[in-house]
């Protein structure tokens, strides 16, 4: 008779949607993953890649034993072995050019509150060199804490308020399907949803209108909406007169233009900007959500501001239902003094976005090994034919994963790491306020072990040890302070979600700590800035997140033999070019070869593509993707890219 039991861990992958998950085991092996009806938020949902997960915990291709690269390439060794290896290297490089020629490189693809103690080594090690910067939302979040100095999010459930929703560049039944039932909901009582992407995304099926505006120019489409509700007397008075500065300034901007002249800039139709405003003016209150795409451009906080004035000027600031939401402070119930910041003076940083120039170019001392754990730079980061020449020029390079994937192909020393169905955690999102008990739902494969474990073992090698070797139990009490402090029980955590006391609908009070305690509208605008036309490369590309995978987060067999890339067929057609046809994808940086697949639904000045493919596996395309970084917030402008499209070469193979 088989033994089945269920056990209630949480999603920790780079998801907002942190699910709530039930593992099903049966005789110790894992059998099932489906979402937790429990979780006060998720209710039983989860997304296909969850129950996909069970392929990647048990596939063939997982590496579950430690491994150094010799003269002769990789060879399986021991724990111990790979320990000593990385212990002694570190040593010796802290001896002789200080603990700075380290890099430590943390990445998303898994953010638990154990985890965070892998920076708390590093500073007891000296203080390493590590990052600032993002790949991802910084842009978002900064540009957002300008108008309203502290972003707070709405809480996903006083959506729930909501009469209409706009999804501004957010796709939630890729991305976030914890929202799906509430989008159901708006519509099942007669609200509205309106999609905004230029491309007809998975949550366009969902929706009452679709607007596809031109990359990066929906700043103009937000300023549209507003003027028009202006000129139509409909804007809120009250909250602008009393509850915020600068709308004179803003005004005069909008001034500048017709909402034709607007449209037209965002490459809209003026019905498009018109049915935003009759849906803010006759469905209140509207929630505006925005996705991590919007960041993905040199001076997206252009877009956002426009966005957050368009909320204000609405009256949707401050109201339950209403709100610009961008996302949530994952970090919040956690103490940060756990990751000894306050330990060394001030160290080093390098820019994310432009990791391969910066670790080639630092000096004194220069960077002569990078640790990785829970990221794949060489296949994410910007520029990665210049990542991957950084990284061979390294002494060492230490990978903790679960593949090889591209950065795991330029280590030293391969450190197998568990997934999170097979570690003692706890979760927060950035999606929604929850946190999340992570527990183990089965023993770990082969000889895994959890980078809490690691970290550990690794520690014992130093003089430090006595002060970061503490049971699990034991950091989570103190990592998880805040928690204790505010009511929360560890011991119900390990079953059942906390919710954090944050609003859930912020701002109610009209108070916003800005210098002037007032939402502050954006006094300043360049449109110039955000032209990006270059006639030799016509198209911008945009890498959009993938229904079946998150990120890299794949193996060499989940990948076709080229990557996918879609663009309208009057394009193909004007460059000769038919469906299903090898092309090469080519910008200022690099070139890449794909498979053109034709798409009535994308914009003409749009390559579409899903974001994450291996290099190694024949993808890859942030290899097209110069090193840029945002003007405010230091994030990534990937969707600066800009492309064109020609056939291939009988020669290329």
């Amino acid at each position: 008779m088989s033994n089945i039991k269920k056990i209630i861990t949480t999603c920790t992958r780079d998801c907002p949607n942190t699910c709530g998950l039930e593992a099903t085991i049966e005789d110790g092996r894992l059998i099932r993953l489906t979402g937790s009806k429990t979780h006060p938020l998720t209710r039983g949902l989860a997304c296909h890649k969850a129950s996909k997960y069970i392929d990647r915990v048990y596939s063939k291709e997982r590496i579950t034993t430690p491994m150094m690269r010799g003269a002769s390439g990789w060879r399986e060794v021991l724990w111990d072995e790979a320990l000593d290896a990385i212990a002694g290297k570190m040593k010796t490089i802290r001896d002789e050019d200080g603990p700075e020629a380290i890099l430590y490189y943390q990445g998303y693809g898994e953010r638990t509150a154990l985890k965070l103690l892998n920076k708390y080594f590093f500073n007891l090690f000296g203080g390493v060199t590590t990052l600032h910067g993002s790949l991802c939302g910084g842009t978002g979040q900064a540009s957002q804490n300008l108008d309203l100095g502290n972003r707070i999010s709405h809480d996903p459930l006083d959506h729930y308020n909501s009469k209409a929703m706009i999804l501004w560049a957010r796709n939630p039944v890729t991305t976030q399907i914890g929202l799906v039932p509430i989008i159901k909901e708006i519509k099942k009582k007669g609200g509205r949803i309106i999609t905004i992407d230029p491309f007809r995304n998975r949550s366009a099926a969902l929706s009452d209108w679709h607007i596809a505006p031109a990359p990066n120019m929906d700043t103009y489409l937000a300023m549209a909406a507003a003027k028009i509700l202006i000129d139509r007397g409909e804007h809120d008075i009250g909250f602008i007169s009393n509850h915020s500065a600068g709308f004179d300034a803003y005004k005069t901007i909008l001034e500048r233009y017709s909402v034709d002249a607007l449209c037209f800039l965002a490459g809209v139709s003026k019905e498009d900007a018109e049915y935003i405003a009759d849906t803010l003016i006759t469905f209140k209150p509207t929630s505006i959500l925005l996705g991590w795409g919007l960041h993905r451009h040199k001076d997206a906080h252009f877009t956002i501001r426009a966005i957050d004035a368009l909320g204000a000027i609405s009256g949707n600031i401050g109201v339950e239902g209403g709100g610009v939401s961008q996302g949530f402070e994952e970090y919040g119930p956690y103490d940060p003094k756990c990751w000894g910041d306050q330990l060394n003076s001030e160290r080093r940083t390098l820019l994310m976005p432009y990791v391969g120039q910066e670790l080639l170019n630092a000096k004194n001392p220069p960077i002569r090994m990078v640790y990785v754990t829970a990221a794949n730079p060489v296949c994410m980061a910007p520029n990665s034919e210049l990542v991957i020449e950084a990284f061979k020029r390294m002494e060492f390079v230490v990978y903790s994963g679960h593949f090889l994937d591209d950065t795991a192909e330029l280590a030293d020393v391969f450190l197998p790491a568990t997934t999170f169905l097979e570690e003692y955690d706890a979760m927060a999102s950035f999606g929604h306020n929850y946190v999340g008990p992570v527990n183990p739902a089965i023993e770990p494969v082969g000889d895994c072990r959890s980078e809490f474990h690691m970290f550990t073992e690794l520690a014992k090698r130093f003089s430090f040890k006595d002060r970061y070797c503490k049971s699990a139990d034991r950091w989570l009490a103190e990592i998880c302070a805040p928690i204790k402090a505010w009511g929360g029980d560890l011991d119900v955590l390990r079953h059942t979600p906390f919710r954090m006391p944050e609003p859930m609908a912020p701002y109610l009070d009209k108070v916003f700590p800005t210098p002037s305690g007032k939402f502050e509208f954006m006094t300043n605008f360049d449109g110039d800035v955000l032209k990006n036309d270059d006639e030799n490369y016509p198209y911008t590309l945009l890498s959009v997140a993938s229904f079946d995978y998150i990120c890299s987060e794949r193996t060499l067999a989940d990948h076709p033999p080229l990557p996918k890339v879609r663009l309208h067929p009057a394009e193909a057609e004007k460059l000769g070019l038919t469906d299903g046809q090898p092309v090469m994808v080519k910008s200022l940086i690099g070139s890449v070869k794909a498979l053109l697949c034709t798409d009535v639904s994308t914009r003409r000045d749009c390559l579409i593509t899903e974001r994450g493919g291996w290099i190694k596996a024949g993808h890859g395309l942030n290899r097209l993707t110069a090193e840029m970084v945002s003007s405010v917030g230091n994030g990534t402008p990937y969707y600066d890219t800009r492309v064109t499209l020609c056939r291939v070469c009988s020669n290329i193979k």
